[in-house]
């Protein structure tokens, strides 16, 4: 990592660029690929994965495709539970915890998620919480611990543990809070022995606090947030953001044509996490089957 590049000529001047290391996703993906085919094998019967949507986000449809493909390449049945039309306030809501609830009970279904974000107006916690903790694929459900570990989270991990990146003993700071991303990253790497800071938008000194950490996660969704002031020399970058410009671009977090020439590793966007989030989340959908043999 962080080996010595290429030459760049700037106002007749030379400088040596320190060229970051690029952590791809995808080789890490087809790994997790590949032993969850091999655990697919020695179950002998395919997994059942059940997705709730309510609406019809075209992101969400995105995502969705995503999840089936992925399906279907290793082996898993995936139903789709598509509720496009629903009444603001209680009975919409009833009506996904009761759709919920029959999956709990449907002995054929190995695991289930809820397409975030629902529409406005719906109590995601209550409705993420109907779902039982040992069908919980995605690893929101609050029971105080972290018994699956969200996809998103585990995907972080997967990353760094495929380019041999320590975690323990290190200073590790998170941009980001959310249930989805940020809290269940901060958790995990406090959980391989990592000291962690978490900033959001309320901390004052987020820069500073960022830059002398060894690892940095930024998961704040809000493009070119983490400029080089963010960072110093030998810094692992996770770029967890996902934004879309206004020419349509998809980019994440980080002012990458900023960092990259400072820092030691970095994954993109797109092409880093993203490509690990739905094969985390099947690892999380085999655990649990797995679970329920024991």
């Amino acid at each position: 990592m962080g080996e010595w590049g290429e030459i760049r000529k700037y106002n007749k001047k030379c400088y040596i660029l320190n060229m970051a290391e690029i952590l791809y996703g995808a080789p890490v993906r087809e790994e997790i690929k590949k032993g969850i085919i091999e655990r697919i094998k020695k179950m002998g019967r395919r997994p059942f994965l059940a997705i709730v949507q309510v609406g019809d986000r075209e992101d969400s449809n995105v995502y969705i495709k995503q999840k089936q493909k992925f399906g279907e390449e290793i082996g898993v049945k995936v139903r789709l539970i598509k509720m496009e039309r629903w009444k603001d306030g209680k009975i919409g809501e009833e009506k996904i915890i009761k759709e919920i609830k029959k999956l709990n009970k449907d002995e054929n279904i190995d695991g289930i998620i809820m397409q975030l974000p629902l529409p406005e107006g719906f109590d995601s916690e209550k409705i993420l919480n109907t779902i039982d903790n040992k069908k919980d694929a995605d690893g929101l459900v609050s029971r105080g611990t972290l018994d699956t570990v969200p996809a998103t989270a585990r995907g972080v991990m997967a990353l760094l543990d495929f380019y041999e990146i320590p975690v323990t003993g290190k200073n590790a700071a998170v941009i980001g809070r959310s249930r989805l991303a940020g809290a269940p990253i901060a958790e995990v790497l406090k959980n391989r022995g990592a000291k962690v800071s978490v900033c959001n938008r309320s901390t004052l000194n987020t820069a500073q606090i960022c830059r002398e950490t060894d690892i940095l996660i930024s998961a704040a969704g809000k493009a070119g947030l983490v400029t080089r002031d963010f960072v110093k020399k030998g810094q692992t970058v996770v770029d967890v953001g996902i934004n879309r410009t206004e020419e349509g671009k998809l980019v994440g977090d980080v002012a990458s044509n900023e960092v990259e020439a400072i820092v030691a590793a970095i994954s993109p966007v797109p092409g880093g996490i993203g490509p690990l989030t739905v094969a985390c989340l099947f690892q999380n959908l085999i655990d649990l089957c797995e679970k329920q043999v024991l």
